[in-house]
């Protein structure tokens, strides 16, 4: 990738990073095959080369603090050094002397936005056939694939969204054609040139699952299994039972014969991998639950869940957060009793609320979404404090992503992924002026030679535009 006038944002410090980026690159897999354990291939396949961009230390004063655990401070102070948040705090927070020094008044800072749900890559821009790569839709289960393999880090996608959306980090999903659609991909959004130099470095894998009405629509209309939800049910039913059986026979003197969907089932079993099922209905979600009990596996995160509100005790007792729409609804049956009120239900119920957006053009506002929800709650009597509300773009996509330990707040010792906003981060009219990503000021609006610009969009009408 031709980083264009990012490079100008770095400096001399990029050629160093780029150096280090670029030998990285090379130490993939197969470059150090020889010296791995065959016994332990899917840990170490296609690992992270992720590097971070050259950072300053930098204190922004001043500013209204959304620190991502559902905390404010007003009149605070942040201090980024090495990459990482070293201080957050009020207007007394200590900070050296000599270190380059924001004037926040009047504005917001928030951490990093992050999409737990999105197909940037697999399915980029431009949308045309040739690029449409997010469902393997062959087979109604096909944990084998991962949604890295289709991801193009040239979609022009990537930079919008942390222009106009404050995106630092997101989840990179298969489609919903299948039960079972593949793992996904974390990824920090930087420009890089191959996608493991995106691939956010020690987050654990997560498979989609599918339920409802896409599976047994593409497949129903072959006249194959599953053309009914019932079908549904007893495919990903024997599914979980085969996937025992191979974990079952690992440990036996002749193991089977290597597996890659099998692998990614044991993986999930084994609570290594994160389940991510999309899934509407009410009714479903139960059943879904009740199947994870069945079989010993934890469901993450229910995705889209636009009935969520109807069971959001239940969800809060199993401590399964729910990825939705702040409105979408009514696009087909089971989208068709959806209510705006979904998000502040079910925190009123004390479960775990996401905003995502699964599109290109909503994960450049993600902010504004989680507004409208706020504001349908309200409309009904449950207020919900705006630190809160921050928390369903940041903390718990992150948690959801299992990468809270790392990114989503604003906690000493945590990458620094932060964004500054020209104001109230919860109104329309407000815009991220700057973004940083493991303290590397990333995305600068006053300075527009500071936005990355990849080969594909040089010399195409819109180029690097800014909504």
């Amino acid at each position: 990738m031709k980083f264009g006038a990012l490079l100008a944002v770095v400096a001399g410090g990029m050629a160093v990073t780029g150096c280090a980026a670029t030998a990285a690159e090379r130490n993939t897999a197969s470059a150090s095959s020889a010296s791995t354990k065959a016994a332990e291939p899917a840990k170490i396949a296609f690992p992270s080369t992720y590097r971070a961009y050259p950072s300053t230390p930098t204190a922004v004063t001043g500013v209204t603090i959304y620190d991502g655990e559902g905390g404010r401070i007003d009149n605070g102070t942040v201090f980024m050094s090495g990459g990482k948040i070293n201080s957050v705090g009020g207007p007394d927070t200590a900070i050296p002397a000599d270190v380059m020094t924001l004037d926040g008044s009047g504005k917001y800072v928030t951490p990093g936005i992050i999409d737990v749900h999105s197909h940037l890559g697999d399915y980029p821009t431009p949308s045309v056939s040739a690029h449409s790569d997010g469902n393997e839709a062959t087979s109604p289960v096909t944990p084998q694939v991962w949604a890295e393999h289709s991801v193009w880090p040239q979609d022009p996608g990537f930079s919008r969204a942390m222009a106009n959306g404050g995106i630092t980090s997101l989840q990179i999903l298969p489609g919903s054609a299948n039960l079972f659609g593949g793992r996904s991909a974390t990824l920090k959004n930087v420009p890089a040139r191959t996608v493991q130099a995106m691939k956010f470095p020690g987050a654990p894998y997560g498979m989609k699952m599918a339920c409802g009405e896409n599976p047994k629509r593409v497949y129903g209309s072959r006249s194959r299994l599953p053309s009914t939800r019932m079908g549904n049910l007893a495919l990903n039913r024997q599914t979980w039972i085969d996937a025992q059986a191979y974990r079952d026979k690992l440990d036996d003197a002749k193991p089977p014969k290597r597996d890659l969907g099998k692998e990614t089932l044991v993986g999930v079993l084994d609570g290594e991998i994160l389940v991510h099922n999309h899934c509407y209905r009410a009714d479903e979600l139960a059943q879904i639950i009740d199947m994870s009990k069945e079989f010993g596996y934890k469901v993450t995160a229910f995705h889209h869940a636009v009935e969520s509100y109807k069971i959001a005790d239940i969800l809060a007792e199993e401590g399964i957060c729910s990825a939705i729409w702040a409105d979408w609804w009514g696009f087909k049956m089971e989208a068709y009793d959806a209510i705006p009120e979904n998000a502040a239900l079910l925190q009123q119920a004390g479960a775990c609320v996401i905003i995502h957006s699964d599109d290109e053009n909503q994960i450049q506002r993600l902010n504004q979404e989680a507004a409208k929800a706020q504001a349908d709650g309200r409309a009904m009597g449950i207020e919900i404090s705006d630190a809160e509300v921050i928390k369903w773009i940041t903390y718990n996509p992150a948690k959801a992503m299992g990468i809270e330990e790392m990114t989503g707040s604003l906690m000493p010792g945590k990458m620094a992924d932060m964004v500054l906003w020209n104001g109230d981060p919860l109104s329309v009219y407000s815009r991220p002026e700057k973004v940083w990503i493991d303290g590397a000021l990333m995305f600068d609006s006053n300075d527009p030679k500071r936005r990355p610009v990849s080969d594909f969009e040089l010399g195409q009408p819109g180029e690097g535009d800014v909504k």
